[in-house]
């Protein structure tokens, strides 16, 4: 009973960390039409930055006594944070909010095929085929050479490919490096990223406005992050996984809600082909730390 209440509460907590995300993204892509993408990937680094330095500073999770290897990780690692950073909100900022969330969703199959080539991790042939079939769902999605497709679905796949490599890194990064310190370094490039992107460029005055949906979506963000982290302490991740497609959801109702938009019946299909097989593939994984697979 106490596991199920357990497993219960994390759910609760998943839905509430993929919310906060995908809360964020709503206000980053309102911001879209008034604010230069570069100074709206300074003014919320800043903010955000500030904040994990004073959560740190706060609970001393914060580590500069690192080596050099892990010095190395940590860096490279905040470089595929900026280049997921940039390809995602120039994608979010011109293309439909569930449609990008719906290409972010196959990265549980491109992280299990990433992690069995490069980490050699095992995979079976149930997942190895779930991953096939899901990536065509991504195609179904991106439609390669048809009137729907343009630059932007590109974009949400370099996102994909950036955020599997990061992912990739932070499993070889030693468990003793604070996880706070992961996310400043990462917080501090995109911040110096958004302000070298600004060298130049036109600064637009911040009205009360801009200030409310910056502000919407540093709290959602940090209540994304603060969940996510408590997800790992409570509950089975097995049981929790399929629920980090919730994220789906609430970016199709957003979508519709405040942008009028809507995707289209292939694109649709793809999201269902994607979510089924990428929860295939997390029920597999969690057979697998049983059994062979």
């Amino acid at each position: 009973m106490m596991r199920l209440q357990d497993n219960s509460r994390a759910a609760l907590l998943m839905v509430g960390a993929m919310a906060g995300y995908t809360v964020n993204d709503a206000f980053m892509k309102a911001l879209a039409p008034d604010i230069p993408l570069f100074q709206a990937i300074f003014m919320r680094g800043t903010l955000i930055t500030l904040l994990l330095l004073g959560m740190a500073w706060g609970n001393g999770s914060l580590s500069i006594r690192l080596s050099r290897q892990e010095t190395l990780l940590i860096g490279l690692r905040s470089v595929l944070e900026v280049v997921g950073t940039f390809f995602f909100l120039t994608a979010l900022f011109n293309m439909p909010m569930a449609n990008l969330s719906a290409i972010l969703q196959s990265l549980p199959l491109t992280v299990a095929l990433a992690a069995a080539v490069f980490l050699k991790e095992p995979i079976g042939w149930r997942r190895m085929s779930a991953i096939v079939v899901g990536f065509f769902g991504v195609l179904l999605i991106v439609r390669p050479g048809t009137d729907g497709f343009n630059i932007y679905s590109v974009f949400g796949l370099i996102t994909v490919v950036a955020i599997t490599a990061r992912d990739l890194l932070a499993r070889v990064i030693p468990v003793s490096v604070p996880s706070m310190t992961i996310a400043v370094a990462a917080s501090v490039a995109v911040t110096l990223f958004g302000g070298l992107g600004m060298i130049g460029g036109e600064w637009v005055p911040i009205k009360g406005v801009h200030w409310i949906l910056f502000s919407g979506s540093v709290v959602s963000l940090l209540l994304g992050y603060v969940f996510s982290v408590s997800v790992m302490r409570v509950g089975d991740v097995g049981f929790v996984a399929p629920f980090r497609y919730t994220s789906l959801l609430i970016a199709l109702v957003l979508g519709l809600l405040f942008f009028d938009e809507w995707p289209d019946v292939p694109t649709l299909i793809g999201c269902a082909i994607v979510v089924a097989m990428g929860g295939w593939v997390l029920f597999r994984e969690r057979q697998a730390q049983d059994a062979p697979d």
